[in-house]
Order: C-alpha cells, then structure tokens, then sequence
C-alpha cells in the first residue's frame, strides 16, 4: 500500500519573518535588475512585503560599464518595495 505524502505550502510572508527573527542576513533579487543584488538583514516588512533592510549593501553579480562582478557598496538603512523584488534567500556562505 503506497503512502500519500501532503504538500505543505508555506507563505512567502512567513518565509520573510523567519529571517527576522533569525537575524539572518539575506539577499534580495531585484525585479528588472540582473546586475546587482541587495544584502542585508531584515528590520521589518508588511503585508505588501514592503522590506526595511539594515546594513544593506548593493553588490554586483554582472561586469557593467562602471562596475565589475564582485563589487559592493555600503548603503545603509533602506526601505524596498515590495513590487521590486523577485526574491528574497539567505546569504550564500563563500566557497571555501
């Protein structure tokens, strides 16, 4: 007898609160944007999934005319809306 297994959805809102309580410093997709990524740990969001993010910083994954892969600047303390982004994942660790 085969055993049926459940798929548990869980919501993206719910997702978003859990790296705030973990204090987890995450990364953020932008929408429209492939060459550059937002990291920082999130400081409060709401049911927009508008996101306050704390020692953000901007970091380039695509070589432009201006800046190159791998690049980063500090830009503090920002608030993202919520329409602007594609997806949120925690940081990932550097390969050793």
């Amino acid at each position: 007898m085969a055993s049926k297994s459940k798929t548990v959805l869980v919501q993206p809102i719910n997702v978003i609160f859990k790296h705030l309580q973990q204090g987890t410093r995450v990364q953020l997709w932008l929408f429209d944007n492939l060459e550059q990524r937002l990291e920082g740990k999130i400081l409060g969001f709401d049911e927009f999934m508008n996101v306050v993010l704390d020692d953000a910083e901007e970091v380039w994954v695509k070589d432009t005319k201006t800046k190159k892969t791998g690049d980063r600047q500090q830009l503090g303390r920002l608030l993202l809306k919520g329409e602007n982004i594609t997806l949120i994942s925690p940081v990932p660790s550097p390969r050793a």
